[in-house]
C-alpha cells in the first residue's frame, strides 16, 4: 500500500520518495525479502535543500546506512533552490532532505500494482500497461 500512496506510478519501476527513514528502510527490506532484489539493483537519489549543501556527503551516507546499501547505489543528488515565495520557511524542517529509492524492474512494478488492485478491489488498467 506504500507504493500506492507514496510511490511513483511509473509502469516499469518500483520507486518511492519520502523523508521518513523507517518507511524507506522497510521498503528496501520488503523489496529484498519478497522479491529478492540484490543491493546492486537499487538506485538512491537524495533531494536536498541549499542548507544541506555543506553536509551533502554526510546526508547521503545517512541514507545509504539507513537503507543498508553501498555507495555504488547512489546517483547524483539534487540540491533544490528555495523559491522566492517560500522565504526559506522550510529551512531545517527536513534535516536529511528526502530520499528516493528505485528498482528498475517491470515484473516487480507490475506485481505491486496488481496487488494494490487486488487488495483494493478495483481495476486501474492504465497501471498494467
Amino acid at each position: 500500500m506504500l507504493f500506492w500512496a507514496e510511490g511513483s506510478k511509473n509502469l516499469n519501476t518500483a520507486q518511492i520518495t519520502n523523508s521518513d527513514p523507517a518507511l524507506l528502510r522497510l521498503t528496501a527490506r520488503f523489496l529484498r525479502c519478497y522479491f529478492g532484489v540484490p543491493n546492486g539493483k537499487f538506485r538512491v537519489l537524495c533531494n536536498l535543500f541549499p542548507d544541506h549543501a555543506e553536509h551533502q556527503y554526510t546526508i547521503e551516507q545517512f541514507w545509504l546506512d539507513t537503507l543498508e546499501l553501498p555507495r555504488s547505489c547512489l546517483t547524483k543528488s539534487v540540491i533544490n533552490a528555495y523559491s522566492h515565495h517560500s522565504k526559506r520557511t522550510r529551512k531545517g524542517k527536513l534535516p536529511y532532505g528526502t530520499c528516493r529509492i528505485s528498482v528498475y524492474d517491470v515484473r516487480i512494478a507490475q506485481h505491486l500494482y496488481g496487488a494494490i488492485q487486488e487488495y483494493g478491489g478495483f481495476d486501474r488498467p492504465e497501471w498494467l500497461g
